[in-house]
């Protein structure tokens, strides 16, 4: 499984103890998909957690019943991930790649990444232009047509360039 079909949920960190556990680095804010028998998707194949536990800083530790290489990608089949409720919840996934205009139609890039800030997450686009994912900022997330409509005054407008 490639691409769309399937989701990353952490990456193979540095070891722990001298099972073949590891850290999950960047890890899943669902942590369903770090315990015992859950089944990830590792190296182009699929792999077992067999042994789950929580390490320095809350982090999850797993091992696998088969070898990673750190910095493997461990991902979930995104047809596994639960529905979320209509409205205002994407997986990050989602966002990542849609147009953004303002509402009066200027286009001001595609979302290249979704950031976790502290007080919000941020939309980064492929100009390097960040925007608040807050209702004050984002007025619509349009699935369907590609997009995301966001209130003007949050991103820097074009000026004149003298000659």
């Amino acid at each position: 499984m490639t691409g769309p079909e399937r989701v990353v949920v952490g990456r193979v960190g540095r070891p722990h103890g001298l099972d073949g556990a590891f850290f999950v680095d960047d890890p899943s804010d669902d942590s369903r998909w770090f315990k015992t028998g859950m089944r990830l998707l590792a190296a182009g194949g699929e792999a077992e957690v067999v042994a789950a536990r929580r390490g320095a800083g809350g982090r999850p530790v797993i091992r696998l019943d088969r070898r990673a290489e750190r910095g493997t990608e461990l991902a979930v089949a995104r047809a596994t991930l639960p529905k979320l409720d209509d409205g205002d919840e994407y997986y990050v996934f989602q966002l990542v790649g849609l147009v953004v205009e303002e509402e009066q139609g200027r286009v001001l890039g595609r979302v290249r990444d979704v950031l976790e800030y502290p007080a919000n997450d941020v939309l980064e686009l492929d100009d390097g232009t960040s925007l608040p994912l807050v209702e004050a900022c984002v007025r619509q997330v349009d699935l369907a047509g590609g997009r995301i409509v966001v209130a003007a005054g949050f991103a820097q407008s074009e000026e004149p360039r003298s000659e």
